[in-house]
């Protein structure tokens, strides 16, 4: 067991997403990010699972076939898009995803951005958070809205840098969603 490697590594990484978050106004979601990584259920196979080098949830997955870390930390956190999953109003039974509130979709943003500087440390580029995302599997499920805005942000890092990026989120996205 890691103990003290994984609560460095969540608390890194919540004090990275917190920063983010004071940094665009979003002071609330700041403090109160990713709390239920510090609860048992999810510590514990932190603990079991921690490599440093990735999230300790795909480990789980890998060995046990699903991640209960994962799947309890998903329905507590609104800034994953797999909290907003819900049964489709279409009347064919089906599950989608719902429209997330704007607040959550740049938290969301920027807690790929803090993982990617957690995992990559030094190496981090602003072009990191976006190929994770590229390569990983933020499925059809995704609500497009919020998979528009949320690459919109992945891409305006990438090619015109993090200052840009929290301007525009501050000026423009967050302004928005207050009229």
């Amino acid at each position: 067991m890691k103990a003290i490697q994984h609560f460095r590594t969540i608390t890194r990484h919540k004090l990275l997403v917190m920063k983010e978050c004071f940094r665009v106004g979003l002071y609330r979601q700041g403090l109160l990010h990713d709390l239920s990584k510090y609860s048992f259920t999810e510590f514990r196979i932190g603990c079991r699972y921690y490599q440093g080098n990735r999230s300790p949830n795909n480990a789980e997955r890998e060995e046990r076939g699903l991640s209960t870390a994962w799947l309890h930390h998903k329905g507590r956190n609104r800034h994953h898009y797999e909290y907003w999953i819900d049964y489709s109003l279409d009347g064919t039974g089906k599950l989608a995803g719902m429209k997330m509130p704007v607040r959550y979709v740049v938290e969301m943003f920027l807690d790929r951005i803090a993982a990617s500087k957690v995992y990559k440390g030094e190496k981090y580029k602003d072009s990191d958070p976006l190929t994770y995302y590229l390569n990983g599997k933020a499925g059809e499920l995704m609500h497009p809205d919020t998979r528009i805005l949320l690459e919109q942000l992945l891409y305006m890092l990438d090619e015109q840098g993090e200052e840009k990026t929290y301007q525009y989120i501050r000026q423009k996205v967050l302004k928005k969603k207050r009229r």
